[in-house]
């Protein structure tokens, strides 16, 4: 097995230069040239020795090649197949790699991870384009991907959204999907010069670890997801109004009011007061108008 070679700045255009690869603005490419943060997220993904990996967006193979030499297997997969070429050669020492360049946002990742891993749940490792980490992220959860724990780099704003709660300013429908279904905690925050080219914004690592289970119960998942986006799509209505004049939803603002008074919050409460457990309510309420 290989040693990892990559990582600092020097190598990185070393082998940029050798394939005169050019930057894909429309990938979102950031590439990590700091030792000390693969180090600091390889630590929080708490790779094993009998772990499968799937990696998005492996770039050059700098963090790939530290993931290859922990887990027993990795799965890369790239958008770019200007990529290709050069992740044959920067993981050529590595056996347990397989590259698929492809876009994992059309890729059915939940039957590949089954066939790959016996339907065991992978790690998912990435330095992911910001302007798609959402889609990613909320994919791999909702179409119920066999995964343990995400431990990614986002951008700094998105991590603290995720990870935020009630009366927050950067509390909204993003912390309540993801705490739905993980619990997020941020390990690192990364600086611009961290990365070639430098985003134009901070960064930070956030670890996802899967819930077993979700912690609430709700009787219909996708009424809960709608009541939660209708009540931050208009942030400073009261939840009665945003929610009843929400065209996602068709329910007579008789029903949403006594829905929301059953919380016991008053008829001027908003969404972003709410917890996690009272949108549960508040959906099963409705849900019970609905049938």
């Amino acid at each position: 097995m290989s040693k990892p070679t990559l990582g600092n700045p020097q190598q990185t255009i070393e082998i940029l230069q050798k394939y005169q690869f050019t930057f894909q603005k429309k990938f979102g490419q950031n590439f990590l040239i700091d030792t000390h943060v693969l180090d600091k997220i390889i630590r929080a993904a708490d790779i094993k020795g009998d772990d499968m990996v799937l990696e998005i967006g492996p770039g050059i193979g700098t963090m790939t090649q530290y993931l290859a030499g922990i887990a027993r297997q990795v799965i890369a997969v790239e958008i770019d197949k200007n990529l290709i070429p050069i992740l044959s050669d920067t993981l050529k020492g590595y056996d347990n790699v397989r590259v698929i360049n492809e876009d994992i946002l059309k890729l059915n990742i939940r039957k590949l991870v089954t066939e790959e891993n016996a339907g065991r749940p992978v790690k998912v490792v990435a330095n992911l384009p910001y302007y798609i980490t959402t889609p990613i992220i909320m994919g791999l959860f909702e179409n119920h991907v066999p995964v343990e724990s995400i431990t990614v780099m986002v951008q700094k704003e998105v991590a603290d959204r995720m990870q935020a709660g009630p009366g927050n300013k950067n509390y909204g429908a993003l912390s309540l999907a993801v705490q739905y279904y993980a619990s997020p905690y941020i390990v690192a925050n990364v600086p611009p010069n961290c990365f070639m080219p430098r985003p134009k914004v901070g960064s930070a690592v956030i670890r996802l670890n899967r819930h077993d289970k979700p912690p609430v119960k709700v009787k219909n998942e996708k009424l809960l997801f709608d009541i939660i986006r209708a009540s931050f799509n208009q942030r400073r209505k009261t939840l009665v109004n945003g929610l009843s004049n929400s065209d996602r939803l068709s329910i007579p603002k008789e029903v949403v009011s006594e829905a929301v008074e059953r919380l016991g919050r008053g008829a001027g409460v908003r969404g972003e007061a709410l917890t996690l457990a009272e949108f549960a309510q508040l959906s099963n309420d409705i849900a019970e108008y609905i049938k």
